[in-house]
């Protein structure tokens, strides 16, 4: 079968575009590896998208997908290995076979940037973790720290100082990317320090996680005993299968403007995965209104 459009990647982003491509009548399918919703189904309350205040990211992914459903688009959760495009289509490879399509919009969003730690890798369910609403529960009343200084890091500290005993915030400068009001929540939180001008340097570990080494700026070392060690240091945009039909910028970001054209004809790019200033899942969405117009248009021109 020919579709109209395939959308790779069923974040915020690419399930908008879905909406979006169906309501203009053209046939949708949407390839996703995991499952649909991406990073913001780990958020446990959104607070900044309009007329959607106090609701679960779980629960505000599975009324966009249940929408893209009743319009009509169709998923499969298959990876995509490789795109190609052949003049007259694309072709989207899996490990089950190759779908073809007229157009083509990536939405792949970005994966968990890993801070880079002998053992990391060892003890990734063994006291190191990169979602806090998905294991924050297993740390119930004890002592956790949070790497990072973005919007992720500090929500995360919030959301463990509900449930752990003891939080540790540890950025490698003296104040946050983050949005100030969070901040200011997180001090006024009796059991959460903040560990500035600081970065983890190594973990101490037996079969589970016992405690950090955090090196400051000036040289100091101290150690922290931690049963559980969160980090939220960024995203790394999965965009490298790709690479031959979009350009990549320095950081692996596709390189698109606000129209979310790629150099190749009948691809576009939307959500996380594409260089921008904001990522916010109301910049997800809009990204996702903006490249479906853009291939609808590019059908329609013939």
């Amino acid at each position: 079968m020919m579709y109209d459009i395939i959308i790779i990647g069923a974040g915020p982003a690419g399930m908008t575009a879905a909406i979006y491509a169906r309501r203009a009548q053209k046939s949708v399918l949407v390839l996703e590896a995991q499952s649909y919703g991406g990073q913001i189904i780990n958020t446990p309350e959104i607070e900044n998208y309009p007329a959607a205040a106090n609701i679960s990211g779980f629960d505000f992914a599975s009324n966009v997908y249940n929408q893209a459903k009743a319009l009509g688009a169709e998923f499969k959760f298959e990876n995509v290995l490789e795109l190609r495009d052949t003049g007259a289509s694309k072709e989207a490879v899996t490990k089950r076979g190759e779908y073809s399509a007229r157009a083509v919009i990536i939405a792949t969003g970005s994966a968990n940037r890993k801070l880079g730690l002998e053992g990391e890798d060892r003890l990734t369910g063994r006291g190191i973790s990169y979602c806090a609403a998905c294991d924050g529960a297993f740390y119930r009343k004890k002592t956790v720290a949070v790497v990072g200084g973005g919007n992720t890091a500090l929500e995360d500290a919030l959301y463990l100082a509900d449930v752990a005993e003891k939080v540790y915030l540890i950025h490698r400068r003296d104040s946050f990317r983050g949005d100030e009001a969070t901040v200011e929540r997180l001090k006024s939180r009796e059991n959460v320090e903040l560990v500035l001008n600081s970065r983890v340097t190594a973990l101490n570990a037996d079969k589970r996680l016992q405690s950090v080494e955090v090196k400051a700026n000036d040289g100091s070392v101290r150690e922290l005993k931690v049963d559980g060690l969160f980090a939220a240091v960024g995203r790394v945009p999965e965009n490298q299968s790709f690479s031959n039909l979009i350009e990549l910028d320095g950081a692996g970001y596709a390189d698109s403007d606000e129209s979310c054209r790629t150099k190749t004809a009948g691809v576009f790019v939307a959500g996380d995965n594409r260089r921008k200033e904001v990522r916010q899942l109301v910049t997800a969405t809009a990204d996702g209104a903006v490249a479906a117009t853009a291939a609808i248009r590019y059908l329609n021109e013939g």
